[in-house]
């Protein structure tokens, strides 16, 4: 029997060790143990993945937590859910639809009228390489989800982030925004052939954009905001890519994925940290891989194209004239 000990120890530290790699890989957990108890926060997309463990995370410490949804039936199921394992019952569910403009208003206006501040808006929610599919408006679906739904909510929320600072906006981009390029004059793939993957690049540089652009509009307002990659995380935003469906990817490089992707909950684990992060108090408009700052693709730096995204954007949703405030006029 002694002959097993061995191999089966060696198994053992094997084992043990992939873990720790993995979670090494991975990022681990929070670093900051802050709590936001009396602090409101909303989080898009939090009915499943990266969205819903930041929503938990988030009410384990203290928060108010919104869950800002599409779909009401898993967003009332993952509040419950969140209510039940933190035992935190400022966990509620609301409507939004980022693909409607007119969902985003009622949204925002439901919130600026029955909550008294909102200290943390994290924009989660996404779409990935889904077939050429158009919003409620007639946006490109990954560019009207991702990024111009978004670029709305948080400027109908402003004024609410503003009364209530210090306070933080979180803008999920991704990796994937370094291989992006920004098309101006054909932002909704109304001329070019409609390539899915080039189409979610741009919307996540976009994001990149938006955020170094609302920094530079925001000194002095006690709001910051920051962009953040979660990292590759095992979630359904990627149920477009035929991955799952591929045989080759999931047996021949499943246990690749299973050392580099994260699950959700270690997804969650840096919005939670920017969200509550003392050490990142009046930290803005800046690029997260991670835990840690890091420099965005060249094309994200680019002030004057960052200032006409702004531009077209405001026009794109409707918002007219200086939007929102004269802290906001570059």
């Amino acid at each position: 029997m002694n002959r097993y000990l061995l191999p089966a120890s060696v198994l053992g530290t094997a084992v043990g060790g992939a873990v720790l790699l993995k979670d090494y890989v991975a990022g681990g957990a929070c670093p900051s143990k802050a709590t936001i108890a009396g602090k409101t926060v909303i989080v898009t997309g939090a009915n499943t993945g990266i969205g819903k463990q930041t929503a938990l995370e988030l009410a384990r410490r203290g928060g108010n937590v919104i869950l800002a949804c599409r779909d009401m039936e898993k967003c009332e199921a993952a509040a419950r859910d969140i209510r039940g394992e933190t035992l935190n019952h400022r966990v509620s569910a609301r409507h939004l639809d980022l693909a409607s403009l007119k969902s985003i208003r009622e949204f925002a206006a439901k919130v600026i009228e029955e909550e008294e501040r909102v200290d943390v808006l994290v924009n989660n929610a996404a779409v990935m390489r889904c077939p050429h599919w158009t919003t409620e408006d007639g946006f490109e679906m990954q560019f009207g989800v991702n990024y111009l739904g978004h670029f709305l909510l948080t400027h109908l929320l402003l004024d609410k982030l503003r009364a209530s600072a210090p306070a933080r906006i979180i803008n999920l981009s991704s990796l994937a925004h370094v291989a992006g390029h920004v098309d101006l004059e054909d932002l909704n793939w109304q001329r070019r052939k409609y390539d899915t993957k080039a189409a979610y690049c741009q919307s996540k540089l976009a994001l990149v954009l938006f955020t170094k652009e609302l920094s530079r509009r925001l000194p002095g307002t006690g709001v910051t905001v920051n962009a953040l990659h979660p990292g590759v995380a095992r979630t359904e935003l990627g149920r477009h890519t035929g991955m799952h469906r591929s045989t080759f990817s999931s047996f021949t490089l499943g246990p690749i994925f299973w050392l580099l992707v994260k699950s959700p909950q270690l997804a969650a684990q840096p919005s939670t940290y920017l969200a509550v992060a003392e050490e990142l108090e009046g930290v803005s408009g800046k690029y997260f891989d991670g835990f840690k700052e890091k420099a965005p693709a060249p094309e994200a730096e680019d002030e004057e194209l960052a200032c006409r995204l702004w531009a077209e954007s405001a026009r794109l949703v409707g918002l007219e004239g200086p939007v929102r405030g004269q802290s906001l006029s570059r």
